[in-house]
């Protein structure tokens, strides 16, 4: 009796954690716009979210040392992929058009990855995640409003949008062939934390020569920016952004799939587009048209889909979110965790 207290208790705890981290991560891009609009390039924000973030994830990662020794190439595709490319092409989209729409074109991540299962690995998938795929791409019109020219939208932001999902994708697939390359017993399932310490770290180390921080004009986070008609302390921006979009969000969201079944940490996790859309629209004065908001429920309806449905030869749920967070396993000491891949549990 006791025991089934304690695991009602947990789970009653998994939804205010979920949302929490839903929230978290899609207020990153709100927080990331107006330091660009402010004066730093797309790189350099990216470069202090993931310095920051590693830094203060840092004692996680030494305690961890050891798997960089064990599994080199899966965390340098995780800060390559899962970070560094994901981040980098989301802020350069938010750049050029609206957060809603930068983080709408990224959940076509679970529509391009069926793509590439059923065409470039000839494999098999079921019908109803190819009618997930074939919704996310109908929203995707709407989105870009495609009989406007893409209703004003700037096709090179677009396009990063799209670069987001792909490399996702990329994320995805290089993660599990690492996995599979392991000879030595089954492979091993690295604590979420951890990874995502790794990851974070070794995505600032191959940002630094490109965003040359050194060059950064710092004084723009002692300054203001401009969120839509209101003014914030830049500096306030940053740290939301580091402390609370990514650090808090990743604790959070590993914390409600350990509490919560995989599908409804699934379902939870599309609430960060809707969190991102609304704040875009209150903060930052980014207004969808009526084509648009339809057009982004079916892609999220279609991605979620894609995500849920199993491929015929294998158990493994589909899972992309905007921003892939590693979750479940077990850790060094070989405790077991909950929850199935990344993206279940939060996203950006």
């Amino acid at each position: 009796m006791r025991g089934m207290h304690t695991r009602s208790a947990r789970s009653s705890l998994g939804l205010p954690l979920a949302l929490v981290s839903a929230f978290a991560f899609g207020g990153s891009g709100v927080a990331a716009k107006p330091l660009i609009e402010a004066g730093l390039s797309p790189l350099q924000v990216v470069w202090v979210r993931m310095a920051g973030s590693a830094l203060v994830l840092l004692p996680v990662t030494i305690r961890h040392r050891g798997l960089l020794r064990r599994q080199p190439w899966l965390l340098l595709g995780f800060g390559l992929l899962g970070v560094t490319l994901v981040q980098v092409s989301y802020f350069f989209a938010i750049s050029r058009v609206p957060v809603a729409i930068a983080m709408l074109l990224e959940y076509l991540g679970p529509s391009l990855l069926l793509a590439y299962v059923r065409f470039v690995q000839r494999r098999p998938v079921t019908r109803a995640a190819a009618l997930g795929a074939l919704t996310a791409t109908l929203g995707l019109a709407l989105v870009v409003e495609v009989w406007t020219g893409l209703g004003g939208l700037d096709p090179i932001g677009v396009l990063f949008g799209l670069g987001a999902a792909c490399a996702q994708v990329g994320y995805f697939v290089i993660s599990e062939k690492a996995g599979r390359s392991v000879k030595d017993g089954p492979a091993e399932r690295i604590d979420p934390i951890a990874l995502s310490g790794f990851g974070l770290l070794i995505g600032a180390l191959l940002m630094t020569p490109l965003a040359q921080p050194w060059t950064l004009p710092w004084h723009v986070l002692g300054g203001e920016a401009a969120m839509g008609s209101r003014h914030v302390p830049a500096l306030v921006l940053a740290l939301w952004m580091v402390l609370v979009s990514t650090v808090v969000a990743y604790l959070t969201g590993v914390a409600s799939v350990s509490r919560l079944s995989a599908p409804v940490a699934s379902v939870i996790a599309f609430l960060e587009a809707i969190v991102a859309t609304v704040l875009s629209w209150f903060l930052l004065g980014e207004h969808l048209s009526t084509p648009q908001l339809l057009g982004g429920g079916l892609v999220l309806v279609g991605a979620f889909v894609a995500q849920t449905s199993r491929r015929v030869e294998t158990t493994t749920v589909v899972a992309l979110g905007a921003e892939p967070l590693p979750v479940g396993g077990t850790d060094e000491t070989g405790t077991e965790g909950a929850g199935e891949t990344a993206g279940e549990a939060a996203s950006h």
